[in-house]
Parts: C-alpha cells; sequence; structure tokens
C-alpha cells in the first residue's frame, strides 16, 4: 500500500529537490510543534527542526516510499528532542553534582548563568584529553567503554581521567565560586 506522499519520496530519491521542498512544507508546522512540546524551547526546536530535515535529505535513499514519510519525520524529530533534553539534564545533573560541594548553589536564575560560566572555564582549565572525557562521559553520556573506543585508549584510562577531571572541577568551582556574582562565602 503506498501512502500519500509516495510519488515525493520517489522523487526526493531520485534528487529532486522540489519534492523534499514539498515534504517540508507539508510537515514542518506540526514537527516544530511537537519538538517543541519536548523541549521547550523556540530556538532549539528550530534547531532540531532543521536537523530532522537534513536527515531526510540525507537519508532518502533509505527511507521506504510505500511507507508514511511523515512516521520517518516523527521518529527522528523525537529522537533528536529526547538526545536534547537527555543531555541538557545530563548538563544540570553535572553542574548541581560540582556545585554540591558549596553552600552557594544558585537560588536566582540570575546567578545560574554566572555558574554555567564558571563551570565552562573550569572545564576549559582542563587538558584536552581530560575535556574530552568529561563532555563523552557526563555530558553524552557515554559508557567507558563507548568512549574509550572512540578515543582509543583503554577503558581504565577513561575511568582514570574521568575521576581526576571531577576532582579538578570540584577543586575549581570551589576556589572560584566565590567570584561569581551573587555568591556568598565558599565551605
Amino acid at each position: 500500500m503506498k501512502s500519500p506522499d509516495s510519488k515525493l519520496v520517489v522523487k526526493m530519491r531520485a534528487g529532486d529537490v522540489s519534492a523534499f521542498d514539498s515534504l517540508y512544507w507539508r510537515y514542518y508546522q506540526v514537527v516544530y510543534r511537537n519538538i517543541l512540546k519536548l523541549t521547550k524551547d523556540p530556538l532549539v526546536s528550530e534547531d532540531i527542526l532543521q536537523e530532522v530535515f537534513i536527515r531526510l535529505w540525507e537519508k532518502r535513499q533509505d527511507i521506504n516510499y510505500e511507507q508514511p514519510v511523515v512516521n520517518w519525520i516523527f521518529v527522528i524529530s523525537f529522537n533528536l528532542s529526547i538526545d536534547y533534553t537527555r543531555k541538557k539534564l545530563r548538563e544540570q545533573e553535572l553542574h548541581r553534582k560540582l556545585l554540591a560541594d558549596s553552600d552557594a548553589i544558585p537560588q536566582n536564575p540570575s546567578v545560574y548563568e554566572d555558574y554555567y560560566q564558571l563551570l565552562k572555564r573550569a572545564i576549559d582549565q582542563l587538558s584536552p584529553q581530560k575535556q574530552r572525557i568529561v563532555k563523552l562521559c557526563k555530558l553524552e553520556g557515554k559508557t567507558y567503554e563507548e568512549a574509550a573506543a572512540e578515543m582509543q585508549i583503554s577503558r581504565h584510562t577513561v575511568k582514570e581521567y574521568l575521576s581526576a577531571a571531577m576532582a579538578n572541577l570540584s577543586e575549581y568551582v570551589r576556589q572560584h565560586a566565590s567570584k561569581v556574582s551573587g555568591i556568598g562565602c565558599v565551605v
């Protein structure tokens, strides 16, 4: 059974940009609304929407013209939205973990940006390998094995570097938290 978009998908698979444009204009609003429901951020939602349609174009040869292309679009948009949400939660958890040792956890949202910048500076002072391990394991949520494979180092090395990096980050935050606006004395 062919889907209503079958002809457009066949043309798009053949490289027809106008068929791709037709699919974009047909679905972009409903896809954007669904992404926005998950991310709660209009700018991020626009970025994810663009990524969805970039992937549609890049993967056009893999799309089954007999299946509704909108299903494929929604699955990709859902997965990208969930990936963004997970990454954001991991970043927030990392921030909380690093600041848990201090008395100065931000209660004021305007102070949160200062803490974010402090954490960014703390990460920037790490060696390039430790920065990458923090990014892979703490921000992207990869396992030690996945990070080790990507970096072509042992799992043990990833674990040791991450442990040292987290200790360095905690110490940096402890030493510099009092310089962040709106922060009191730190332990």
